[in-house]
């Protein structure tokens, strides 16, 4: 196990003494970043630019979880049934089993947009990530529970960010209590009433058994994902992620995208203010995938649904803004920027080609304290792979496709590509 030395920081967050252990007989330092202080007035915060995603690519998974790019998992939205009962179905639900955050599916996305844009298209991306781990890295700030690791590689100018989860802590996602499975389940019962697999509103059922408005048995294996280009501050980013649903026909643009949340009954003022706080993570969850609307399904601790609102994403910040321990998206985004200037301080003088022996770092957020990013030795390697044909933690046929392209575009003409980005949607840019 390495040392850490929680020091002095100067002024960037970065510690001035660095903790330091061996890898490969190397001396590699241990850097840290300091957890920033949202609540202290004195702190300063730069207004960071985010621009708005634009769709690249969708595709879907199928029941055997066979990834298609086509759009056979796409959902449409409809007006779920007043007072369902979030708990049909339940005892027939076709949970998909935990697994390790592998990029590949998203992988697939990134090698058919290079078949189409070319390998320098690639080589402009700085960041390839779901968005599920960008929405932590994001949240940080005002996480004060649940710490969590990445896996970090910088391959050829872009790096890949893929969430470390342990043996054990799948055996713990999996083995959760029953009343967690429940309330688990209650969202996804929830998406299903308020969706159909018919653009025009009609629910094929497949069952006369079902209740009315539903809208068919939960398979969480099933998915439809978006894959969007967008950019933080100078950093260009690729992100993937699962959307709900879509209002209308599908116009191959993320503006009619929907994001479909439950979420307890308010009945007085903490449970406001709870939920005021939820809502930080279902902003980020939206806004970085470019989805406009947010639709909560409000439910009785039993699951009853009660009521349903509609936010529009932009508009969320506003709601909690001034009030006592509310959340400042800038306060996000510029610890995101700073996050990624802090990878690159360090990783980018390891900078790592196809043909060199995969490194692998290791990030870690600890609430209260900051992040720490440390290079794994060929021990951590091996468990990251998990006995997987990887090169660290990409997939070798990634790898290898790669690099095939890599070559044939250093022998071939030069590759002209398009600079032009789509404009700032009016209140994007926060």
């Amino acid at each position: 196990m390495s040392k850490r030395h929680l020091d002095d920081s100067d002024e960037g967050g970065q510690s001035k003494r660095k903790a330091k252990r061996l890898v490969d007989d190397e001396e590699v330092e241990i850097r840290r970043l300091q957890y920033p202080l949202v609540s202290d007035p004195r702190r300063s915060t730069h207004s960071v630019p985010f621009q708005q995603p634009s769709s690249l690519l969708t595709f879907s998974y199928s029941p055997s979880r066979v990834l298609q790019f086509d759009d056979s998992a796409l959902r449409y939205y409809v007006e779920p049934p007043p007072n369902a009962d979030l708990n049909y179905g339940y005892d027939r639900w076709i949970r998909k089993r935990e697994e390790k955050g592998r990029l590949d599916g998203l992988l697939r996305a990134v090698c058919r947009l290079v078949d189409r844009n070319g390998i320098k298209w690639l080589q402009d991306i700085g960041i390839v990530s779901w968005r599920g781990v960008m929405t932590k890295i994001l949240t940080a700030p005002y996480e004060e529970r649940e710490g969590w690791e990445l896996n970090v590689m910088f391959v050829n100018g872009t790096y890949y960010f893929e969430e470390h989860a342990s043996e054990a802590k799948l055996r713990e996602k999996e083995d959760i209590t029953q009343k967690h499975r429940i309330r688990m389940y209650y969202g996804y019962a929830f998406e299903s009433y308020c969706s159909s697999d018919s653009p025009n509103g009609r629910k094929n059922y497949t069952n006369s058994r079902d209740v009315s408005g539903w809208g068919g048995d939960v398979d969480t294996n099933v998915q439809w994902c978006s894959v969007v280009k967008t950019k933080l501050g100078d950093t260009r980013l690729v992100i993937g992620g699962e959307v709900d649903c879509v209002r209308g026909q599908f116009n191959g643009k993320t503006d009619n995208f929907v994001e479909l949340k439950t979420s307890i009954v308010i009945r007085n003022a903490f449970d406001e203010t709870k939920f005021e706080k939820k809502l930080l993570k279902f902003y980020f969850q939206s806004f970085l995938l470019g989805v406009p609307e947010i639709i909560v399904g409000f439910r009785t601790p039993s699951g009853q649904l009660r009521t349903v609102q509609k936010f529009q994403t932009i508009q969320i910040p506003r709601m909690v803004r001034n009030k006592p321990g509310a959340w400042d998206p800038q306060i996000s985004l510029d610890w995101g920027n700073n996050f990624i200037a802090f990878l690159k301080s360090r990783i980018d003088a390891s900078e790592l080609s196809l043909g060199n022996k995969p490194r692998v770092w290791r990030v870690v957020f600890k609430p209260r304290e900051g992040i720490t990013a440390s290079l794994l030795d060929d021990q951590g390697v091996q468990e990251v792979q998990s006995g997987e044909e990887r090169f660290g933690f990409l997939p070798n046929w990634y790898a290898e496709e790669l690099r095939a392209k890599m070559n044939r575009s250093a022998s071939g003409p030069r590759e002209v590509l398009s600079t032009s980005t789509a404009p700032l949607a009016s209140g994007w840019q926060i």
